[in-house]
């Protein structure tokens, strides 16, 4: 299920206007329903989660978290108003927590044990921005900062803020405000130069610098095939550049680093078809020895650095004993790999550190070309696989599942030179393959009694921050109180320069009078006041309220105002803004509703409640009704809410009954004629029991058919008018 939060960037300056005639939060919020519709032409996004953050301090800026439906994502995203600064750095710390809060309740980091890649919550952060300075209460900044002043608990076990299974992306906004006459270059889309480029480069992502509505939309189809369920590795060459093969051209390269010598790229885990979640046997090792000793655990990095050997090797594979194929995201390694045109050799891999008497380690897999030369895979095998498969072998064909003292002082050898975490892997592989009694039930996993108990405890205060973030998302910001008013220090004003008073007279001739001397302890915490927009502004009793713009407008309303001396005239108000209501404000009745006064109680409880009228006052109680395809309708009691009449002027004794479809439709019920009032004599020809009203003419002895109600004559008794007559 994968996790796509959006980030919208609200600062004040995404209100600038394009050529297009629209915000750059508009294009943003248009960008969003794009993307989700693009995405959902893919059966696989039913599992998809959307979240959405924008700018503002934590928790307000979280709009839709884990547990807010897609109708509140949807709100919220359309209740986005640009205001503020651009806190970039801040909004991500906000994102990376958000999506980190879970992982240490449900332990799919699994701290100190490998790494797993098939334990993974895939999510994307696809940030849209207008790439302008990063402001923030401190001023400016030239560098893209991710404050630490908040951390989860747990954030220490990962130098990054960011995990292996989470990419940024960025949709940097530089649609012009007037329409270019230049054609756009075609190709690709470039990257940007905003500081937050390294941060989506470092995660795995990019980011686009988007200048027509053509090119976003080009982006957001980019961004829709990297939606891929997988995790990001960073792989490194070790020792010498392997040799040219032998009769088979290869491309001359130049001395020196090349591209595919160090890659940064996704490795896919492709759930299992049956189940829809990922599958796997075999952890990638830790960058350290774990040490029993040990009171806690070194922090890892977010991607595991794999390191290749350019040795070629012979794959080794062998029947009961499972392996992990993982297929690699296309880049300079994958393509040199592929150009060596060699599908039965392979590179063996390493991680530094994660053997106890090696600096490389033991190899854990190895990278292969598939057979049809269409993509590289890596293969994740046992620890020292080299090792441990020939002796698997043997037991399963020489020694038949009996293993001899040699062979288990060879296994015994093994196992000292594996990190402990793998004992857990090893005994469900040796279940699978028929000998499940190899390995002893008491082998400890490596970790001391005080780091399992710190990771307990971790996941207990990570349980209770949740729920805490949870219950405080949708929450309002309270209203500032005002702009606190600071104070510069001894530094020389403006009017108090030499250079500006020579400036000024010389302009107006006269020499200004200096200004007082400001006491700095005058204006100690004063705060300049905000306008609350909650407030309806009152233009006729408080002149801050007018806008600029409306001064002369206002004046002549309440010159008429003042002047008008009609009885039924209102003063000090205006009729027509006494009841403006915005349109999107027009339908909350309920709210209209709490903030009325409580009416008074009814005088006879018993009599029914009266409802409101407020919508269609025609509407009508549609409970018990049933539709046939003539538009005729059964209804059921329609007095629901109403005031009783008096029915016994009403002949018949009842209420006038409305038109009804024949009670030959209703499948399974004998026929009882109704008891109709008496009515005016209708011609009747014959004995045929001939009836004609206004719509149809139907004998019950002809057979034939009414064209609207298409019920036989044959079957229509002499008393049934299908359709009422018109009235008067």
């Amino acid at each position: 299920m994968p996790v796509l939060l959006f980030l919208i960037d609200t600062s004040a300056s995404m209100n600038q206007r394009t050529h297009l005639g629209t915000t750059y939060l508009d294009i943003a919020k248009g960008a969003v329903e794009t993307f989700m519709k693009l995405r959902g032409r893919d059966p696989a996004s039913r599992g998809d989660r959307y979240m959405l953050v924008n700018f503002e301090d934590v928790p307000f800026g979280i709009k839709a978290g884990w547990k807010e439906s897609h109708a509140t994502f949807m709100t919220e995203l359309r209740n986005l108003q640009a205001t503020g600064l651009t806190t970039i750095g801040q909004s991500l710390r906000t994102a990376f927590d958000l999506l980190n809060l879970n992982r240490l309740v449900t332990g799919i980091d699994n701290y100190g044990q490998g790494r797993n890649p098939f334990f993974l919550e895939p999510a994307i952060i696809i940030a849209i921005t207008d790439g302008n300075k990063l402001t923030s209460g401190g001023g400016v900044q030239d560098e893209l900062h991710l404050p630490l002043t908040t951390p989860l608990p747990g954030s220490e076990l990962t130098k990054e803020p960011f995990r292996w299974d989470q990419r940024l992306f960025a949709l940097v906004l530089r649609i012009p405000g007037s329409a270019s006459v230049e054609p756009e270059p075609l190709g690709g889309v470039p990257p940007d130069d905003s500081p937050i480029t390294p941060m989506c480069e470092v995660t795995g992502g990019r980011s686009y610098s988007v200048f027509s509505q053509r090119m976003l939309n080009q982006c957001l189809e980019s961004l829709v095939q990297k939606i891929q369920s997988g995790v990001v590795i960073n792989f490194e060459k070790t020792g010498p550049d392997p040799p040219p093969l032998e009769g088979k051209d290869m491309p001359t390269v130049k001395s020196g680093p090349q591209p595919w010598h160090c890659c940064h790229k996704l490795i896919y885990v492709r759930p299992n078809p049956k189940t829809g979640v990922p599958i796997g046997h075999w952890p990638i090792p830790e960058a350290f020895w774990p040490d029993q000793n040990s009171p806690t655990l070194p922090p890892r990095s977010a991607h595991p650095h794999v390191r290749f050997s350019c040795l070629d090797a012979e794959p080794m594979v062998i029947d009961k004993v499972p392996f992990d194929k993982y297929e690699l995201e296309p880049s300079p390694l994958t393509q040199y790999i592929l150009e060596r045109k060699s599908p039965h050799t392979c590179w063996q891999v390493f991680v530094c550190n994660s053997a106890k008497y090696s600096d490389l380690g033991q190899p854990f897999g190895y990278l292969k070309a598939s057979t049809a030369l269409n993509c590289v895979n890596l293969f994740v095998m046992p620890y020292n696989y080299p090792v441990l498969l020939p002796l698997l072998d043997d037991l399963i064909k020489v020694h038949k599942f009996k293993p001899t003292i040699k062979w288990r002082q060879s296994f015994e050898n093994y196992l000292k030179t594996m990190p402990p975490y793998y004992i857990g892997s090893l005994r469900k592989a040796l279940r699978i393959m028929g000998a499940p009694n190899l390995l002893a039930d008491n082998m400890e996993y490596g970790l001391s009694y005080s780091v399992v108990s710190y990771l307990k405890k971790l996941s207990q205060q990570s349980k209770i921050e949740y729920d805490r973030l949870i219950a405080s998302i949708g929450k309002k910001a309270p209203p500032e109180a005002g702009i606190k008013v600071r104070w510069r220090g001894g530094g020389i004003s403006l009017a108090q320069r030499r250079d500006f008073i020579q400036q000024l007279q010389s302009l107006t001739g006269e020499a200004p009078s200096l200004p007082m001397e400001l006491n700095p302890k005058e204006f100690q915490g004063f705060h300049l006041a905000l306008l609350n927009k909650s407030l309806k502004p009152l233009s006729f009793r408080n002149p801050y309220d007018i806008p600029r713009s409306h001064l002369l407008d206002q004046l002549s309303r309440m010159r008429r105002n003042l002047l008008n001396t009609s009885v039924c005239s209102l003063r000090g108000q205006d009729s027509d803004q006494l009841h403006s209501v915005p349109i999107a404000q027009m339908g909350n009745y309920q709210d209209f509703l709490k903030a009325a006064p409580q009416p008074l109680r009814d005088a006879d409880p018993e009599q029914p409640k009266r409802l409101h009228t407020f919508g269609n006052p025609f509407k009508l109680d549609k409970k018990g009704m049933m539709i046939d395809e003539a538009d005729e309708f059964v209804t059921g009691p329609q007095n629901k809410g109403k005031r009783p009449a008096d029915n016994s002027n009403m002949p018949g004794g009842g209420p006038k009954r409305r038109r009804c479809m024949s009670p030959l439709l209703r499948l399974g019920r004998a026929y009882t004629p109704p008891v109709t009032p008496p009515a005016s004599p209708r011609p009747m020809i014959g004995k045929t029991g001939r009836y004609t009203d206004r719509h149809c003419e139907v004998q019950p002895s002809s057979g034939k058919k009414c064209k609207l109600c298409h019920l036989s004559g044959e079957l229509v008794p002499n008393v049934v008018v299908h359709h009422p007559p018109e009235k008067g």
